[in-house]
């Protein structure tokens, strides 16, 4: 029990034992003025009722407050139920989009690795028929040289020219 439950038991209990040691008094008759005419009546026990109503309106506006608010948090938990199944949808849609894009992304890379392998590939080889266009002339320069030089060196050493005198 919470300290204002066991608050207001001690708070009645005390007035429950208040009235039944007076009831004599809240019991005996009085004269009452009502303004207009002047009537007889036990002004404790009027004063008694109109507490005891008083508190039965009260204890009726709380529960009307609380049933209220207990309605109310159960229209925004829904509401929130309803924010939070929206913001999933949209999270997964979102995640659904990246993992589109990313798949689209990583098929273009491919592609494009592919288109550049393929370009890389035939450089290498017109690189490669260049250099060897490049060696097999460098060689039969090569072999043309050498071949003048032994025809040369067969020949014999070159004459002097004969000068006449």
């Amino acid at each position: 029990m919470s300290v204002r439950i066991v608050l207001l038991l001690l708070v009645f209990t005390l007035l429950a034992v208040f009235t039944a040691v007076n009831w004599p008094a809240f019991t005996a008759p009085t004269t009452l003025s009502l303004l207009v005419t002047m009537v007889e009546a036990p002004l404790g026990l009027i004063m008694l009722l109109i507490t005891l109503l008083l508190t039965v309106l009260f204890i009726a506006y709380a529960v009307y407050l609380q049933t209220t608010v207990l309605l109310e948090s159960r229209q925004h938990t829904r509401e929130l139920k309803a924010q939070r199944e929206l913001a999933d949808q949209a999270e997964a849609s979102r995640f659904t989009a990246l993992r589109n894009f990313l798949e689209a992304e990583l098929t273009q890379l491919g592609a494009d690795s592919r288109q550049t392998r393929t370009e890389v590939l035939a450089r290498l080889e017109e690189t490669e028929r260049g250099l060897r266009t490049s060696v097999e002339q460098t060689g039969n320069s090569l072999a043309a040289y050498l071949g003048e030089i032994e025809e040369r060196m067969a020949q014999g050493p070159p004459s002097s020219p004969t000068t006449a005198g």
